[in-house]
């Protein structure tokens, strides 16, 4: 029974996209066949009038004969868990959400090929063969690379400020720690907004915790887990883990930050700068660019300058450091039903070509002059807008892409962007340079002690820390939730991801 047959029998709604081979130069020549299984939220991708040119053009431009197996995103990770039994009847190319203990399992029990003797011809992948070496090692176990990350932006976090408030204050722009306290203790003492009251805090924070993890990696104590004497170790044993969380506690305990943060709704955190309560936002830079677009839509004028509407400083490190993002968003693997090396570097030849800019557009956007048009300027103007069923021709087919060697604002022909967009994208290049990535993302998926132990680990370890920087508990007591959370299954993480760790070394 074929694997097309197996999805049938488990009840999951699938959409092949089997075409027969393209012949325009040669109606002898039989282009290569593979096969892909992808995620997808629609019940029918790549449909309607024009779906036959899509492909075509897939077809003529990669010179591979594709079959897309689409199963519901609802339905898929209970899918790769059942075919993942058997790795030699998979699709050659499937689609990864995460790097699970179930996908951990499946590369130890031979289902993904290695991968690193193959992507780095630069020859043969002129744009895999540029993928981040780094970002590479969260998807290497066992010394084997299982797959090529869909790469998203690595230095997405960072700091960001109102510059009309800095402005009034004679601040110039943050570098140090200390620079940040006393822009965060301006903000919320000396009266930014110039209205004679008391209804301002430097800080925005609510009960997401995510601008704590970007903190503490100024203080230079790593990003979840840093490297210590040729060991890994979680940050929360770290000296730089406490020294971040003293300076947030007197952050908390000078007011410097609203009193109940920690209850305060992740939906309306922007807001809280947007409305003028709060001069400094800490996450993704583009919420910080967001809340810059929101000042023009929602009236918000500059206290400088009424002429003129207020603006976001977009910043991104303090002290030459800020958080990385994982620098993906899932994965893409090539399996053991490619049964010799030919086929697989006919799957990655596929994968290639489909990060060549051409296909980079068609997949985002479709086809020219049905779903986007060229204006005057060469810009790409996305026309199916207005009509989101023309998409149907080509959705799904972003699930092929891995972004490598750019992303799909670099591609040409590009979507104008604003002067805000291309300030973001500036400082995010700029973030990309110092951001601080997890050095244990691919043996924690390894640990079984972990997938065992982790949201109650991790809970201890977030309890403690927002009980710290709220004064609740001293430091003795941060201490004993520190010892509790190795007692009680830390050691034993540790233990595995060095383990792994030393064993790729």
């Amino acid at each position: 029974m074929n694997f097309a047959s197996k999805i049938q029998l488990l009840g999951i709604a699938i959409s092949l996209c089997s075409c027969a081979n393209y012949t325009a130069q040669d109606s002898t020549k039989k282009l290569p066949h593979v096969t892909f299984l992808l995620q997808n939220e629609m019940a029918n991708p790549i449909s309607g009038d024009r779906a036959d040119d899509v492909m075509d053009e897939i077809r003529e431009h990669t010179q591979t004969d594709v079959e897309f197996i689409f199963v519901h995103d609802d339905d898929y990770e209970d899918t790769m868990e059942e075919v993942l039994d058997n790795p030699f009847e998979l699709p050659m190319i499937m689609s990864v959400k995460s790097l699970n203990s179930s996908v951990a399992n499946a590369v130890k029990n031979g289902a993904f090929w290695d991968l690193n003797e193959f992507i780095w011809d630069e020859e043969k992948y002129p744009n895999l063969s540029k993928a981040n070496k780094n970002i590479c090692k969260s998807l290497t176990i066992d010394s084997s690379l299982i797959g090529i990350y869909k790469a998203r932006e690595i230095g997405r976090y960072g700091f960001s400020y109102r510059t009309d408030w800095a402005e009034k204050l004679g601040l110039g722009e943050p570098k140090t720690i200390e620079d940040v306290y006393n822009m965060l203790y301006d903000f919320t003492y000396k009266d930014p907004d110039g209205d004679g009251k008391k209804n301002t805090y430097g800080l925005a924070l609510s009960k997401y915790t995510g601008p704590l993890d970007i903190i503490q990696t100024w203080f230079g104590c790593g990003n979840g887990w840093t490297e210590m004497s040729n060991s890994l170790i979680p940050v929360h044993q770290t000296q730089e883990y406490i020294e971040a969380l003293n300076w947030l506690r007197k952050v908390y305990a000078d007011g410097l930050v609203a009193p109940d943060w920690t209850v305060k709704s992740t939906s309306t955190w922007k807001n809280q700068v947007i409305e003028g309560q709060v001069g400094v936002f800490i996450d993704v830079m583009d919420s910080g660019r967001r809340i810059w677009e929101q000042f023009e839509t929602k009236n918000v004028r500059s206290v400088v300058d009424p002429s003129k509407y207020a603006a976001m400083t977009l910043l991104g490190p303090i002290n030459n450091h800020t958080q990385a993002t994982d620098g993906y968003n899932g994965f893409i693997s090539i399996t053991h039903a490619a049964k010799t090396k030919e086929q697989v570097e006919q799957c990655l030849h596929f994968l290639d070509k489909m990060n060549d800019d051409e296909m980079l557009i068609l997949a985002s956007y479709g086809l020219k002059d049905y779903n986007y048009r060229i204006d005057s300027d060469g810009y790409l103007i996305d026309t199916d807008i207005a009509n989101p069923e023309l998409s149907h021709v080509y959705n799904g087919l972003n699930q092929t892409l891995t972004y490598i060697p750019h992303m799909l604002k670099q591609a040409k022909p590009s979507v104008r962007m604003s002067d805000k967009a291309l300030e973001e994208q500036r400082v995010i290049a700029i973030n990309e340079k110092v951001a601080v990535l997890n050095p244990a993302s691919a043996y924690l998926a390894s640990s079984k002690s972990y997938e065992r132990n982790k949201l109650e680990l991790d809970k201890i370890i977030e309890d403690a820390r927002i009980k710290y920087i709220c004064g609740e508990i001293n430091r003795e007591s941060l201490q004993e939730a520190h010892t509790q959370w190795y007692e009680n299954g830390g050691k034993e993480i540790i233990a595995e991801v060095n383990f792994l760790y030393k064993s790729r070394r």
